[in-house]
């Protein structure tokens, strides 16, 4: 199918991006890597009179260090972030998530702010920068301002974004001495999720410190597996101990219901890659 009409604005710089924003307000829509939004324009699912494209600023994309914290520009390509050695040395759990994401093509022309901001629950980062304790930076007419990941997913395709910001970096904070898996269950490779667990843990000793739990369409946002990761604590990173605690996976989660599984499958997988995730970050 054919897109109806719109407008088209590239800008090079984000206060230019900012300023078309405020602008057109809800007239207008982002245009990232274009993964996403393109098809809902062909399908007419979505027809707005502006689209903003963000291609054009140089200044969204790259990874850097700053203190603490990898800094993952919005407009960096996923084929980009899973290569880089910073992300490779200091959060391999988002390019072992990337690994499994689509294929070849999304990924070098899907971004990294463009997956997160578009906040499909059956996508594959949003676990990830959850388990990772990550924190978004926005820019909007007011100036910047920064959203743990705990608080970014709102809902369905929803984000804590206003309609007048633009997501600009991503903050990954470095956790030495912590362990990360990605656990992805799907029938066809590369697919979206059925379910997927991202899970850091920090140990000392043979006994779980400190963990993480990211869960993949388990409801209607990425989620955090809290039941798990409390009972984790202090307990050895032993396959029985780490069972225990992995039963507790779907506590307070609301999986959905299609036709590759229902909702008590789901919880059941998400016990099943809890544990493995786990066991491995911990390595156990």
């Amino acid at each position: 199918m054919i897109p109806a009409q719109f407008d088209y604005l590239a800008p090079t710089t984000v206060e230019e991006a900012v300023a078309a924003l405020a602008e057109h307000g809800d007239e207008a829509k982002v245009l990232a890597g274009g993964q996403s939004l393109l098809p809902v324009l062909r399908m007419r699912l979505n027809a707005p009179e502006v689209v903003i494209d963000l291609r054009r600023i140089t200044a969204l994309r790259g990874i850097r260090e700053d203190g603490d914290d990898l800094v993952v520009g919005a407009m960096t390509p996923h084929s980009v972030v899973a290569s880089d050695p910073l992300m490779a040395r200091h959060a391999a759990l988002v390019p072992a998530a990337i690994e499994h994401l689509a294929d070849a093509q999304v990924r070098h022309r899907g971004t990294f702010g463009g997956a997160l901001a578009h906040a499909d629950p059956a996508g594959d980062l949003g676990a990830p920068v959850l388990a990772l304790g990550a924190t978004f930076v926005a820019v909007g007419p007011t100036g910047r301002r920064t959203i743990p990941a705990d608080d970014f997913f709102v809902d369905l395709f929803e984000t804590a974004l206003a309609e007048d910001e633009i997501l600009t970096e991503v903050r990954i904070p470095r956790r030495t001495g912590w362990g990360a898996h990605y656990e992805k269950f799907v029938r066809v490779a590369h697919q979206w999720p059925i379910v997927a667990v991202a899970a850091t843990v920090r140990a000392e000793g043979g006994t779980i410190a400190e963990a993480r739990v990211g869960l993949t369409n388990m409801g209607s946002t990425p989620l955090r597996a809290r039941a798990v990761e409390e009972a984790l604590v202090g307990q050895p990173a032993t396959e029985e101990a780490v069972r225990r605690a992995a039963e507790r996976a779907a506590d307070g989660a609301n999986p959905p219901s299609d036709l590759n599984g229902d909702a008590d499958y789901r919880r059941h997988l998400a016990t099943v890659l809890t544990r493995r995730a786990v066991l491995s970050a911990a390595g156990a």
